[in-house]
């Protein structure tokens, strides 16, 4: 077992408190934030038979950028059997900040994903909103080469949109999680039994042929993050046969 550590983001002592030895891993980046023409690129391979669990112990903040785009890159491979939760805290984008985010998942015979995102936009508690800058987001699922999921969003910073019923509504805070694994065919109704009632207005979730996707849109990352984790609890135990556990640092 070896541990070696290059540039700003490090990976601390691994945890394992899930009786089935699933590895939970902390991902942390002492700098607290990405500023103008940074470039952050992280690789994640989960083995054969493998389970692992990946989160950040705080907050992604994207820093107004005057010196070029800021830029995170996530790859991650997980191989034939092998379950990877990739559950990151929220991300802030500060106003001017220009964030580039790619995210690819290559999923290889029966593995099983799970990942969200969630985004605010500005700080709103210190009265600032994200009227300057762009966000340009990627994400794409493949399974043995073939894709199953791909979005892509651009957000100029005072876009319309935000406002806009078709866009955000007005509303500062976003996400989307995505499940690609084993699919019962109930599974979007179990996931809406889970989140309800406190998902009604701001939760969706869609059962497609090779995922399900949820989606939140309301005024705190907060509760987002709350309903993600109900929705994850009902997916777990629906293709693991166990309950969600979250990571200790969340409550830290």
């Amino acid at each position: 077992m070896r541990r070696r550590h290059l540039g700003p983001l490090v990976v601390q002592k691994p945890f394992h408190p899930e009786k089935d030895g699933t590895c939970h891993v902390y991902l942390l980046h002492p700098p607290g934030g990405v500023a103008g023409g940074d470039r952050l690129d992280m690789r994640f391979h989960v083995a054969p038979g493998a389970r692992a669990l990946m989160t950040t112990p705080a907050a992604t903040k994207f820093y107004r950028a005057d010196h070029g785009p800021s830029t995170q890159l996530t790859t991650v491979d997980v191989a034939d059997g092998a379950v990877c939760e990739y559950l990151p805290q929220e991300t802030i984008l500060f106003d001017g900040a220009h964030a580039m985010i790619d995210t690819q998942v290559r999923l290889a015979g029966e593995a099983a994903y799970v990942g969200w995102d969630l985004f605010c936009l500005g700080r709103p508690a210190a009265g600032e909103r994200f009227a300057h800058g762009h966000l340009r987001q990627r994400i794409e699922v493949t399974r043995d080469g073939r894709p199953i999921w791909f979005e892509r969003v651009q957000l100029p910073g005072g876009s319309p949109a935000a406002a806009a019923a078709h866009g955000l509504a007005g509303h500062s805070t976003w996400g989307t999680m995505i499940y690609a694994g084993p699919l019962p065919e109930d599974a979007a109704e179990r996931v809406r039994a889970a989140v309800a009632p406190d998902g009604a207005g701001v939760f969706s979730v869609s059962q497609l042929e090779d995922v399900v996707v949820c989606r939140y849109l309301g005024p705190r990352a907060s509760t987002g993050k709350a309903l993600f984790v109900r929705a994850w609890d009902a997916l777990r135990a629906s293709s693991q046969g166990k309950a969600a556990s979250p990571p200790r640092i969340w409550a830290t």
